[in-house]
């Protein structure tokens, strides 16, 4: 493969990795209307519904009694669109910003430790963390090819 279509392929990929962060920053939001559309396409008695039933009124009851610890939320999307912007150099030059792809590597291979710690400490069950986990796996199948073509 030559260099031109080397870094026509890693700007697509990093295309992807950026508006992939940026939509799961704005998703980061608006839990309760999404959780209020998504939920009646879930079966309540399943552990998928009861899970997110427990989400939704955990959330309400939050917004309603704390509303400040929703802030957390605010702040887990402005981080992904930080992280969305930073890979703006890789997208420019992926060569001279390849360090900013081996920290995308980096995070997304912490992401499963950290899920499944923090996960089991906070009671999420192992099924949404495996989901979780899958962000970083996505994420490092997206950047592993840019960071070897930006290699050379």
């Amino acid at each position: 493969m030559n260099a031109k279509s080397n870094l026509k392929s890693i700007k697509r990929l990093l295309l992807i990795f950026i508006i992939s962060l940026a939509v799961s920053g704005a998703t980061a939001m608006p839990i309760d209307p999404e959780l209020q559309l998504l939920l009646p396409a879930v079966p309540s008695h399943s552990s998928a519904g009861a899970w997110g039933h427990k989400v939704l009124h955990s959330y309400q009851a939050v917004r309603q009694y704390a509303p400040f610890l929703l802030y957390g939320y605010d702040w887990l999307a402005f981080a992904h669109f930080v992280i969305a912007i930073l890979f703006i150099g890789p997208y420019k030059d992926p060569v001279k910003n390849s360090w900013v792809i081996q920290f995308g590597l980096i995070a997304c291979v912490l992401v499963v430790p950290f899920a499944m710690v923090f996960g089991a400490v906070r009671g999420i069950p192992f099924w949404w963390r495996l989901i979780d986990c899958s962000f970083g796996v996505l994420g490092f199948a997206v950047l592993y090819p840019c960071y070897k073509k930006s290699k050379g």
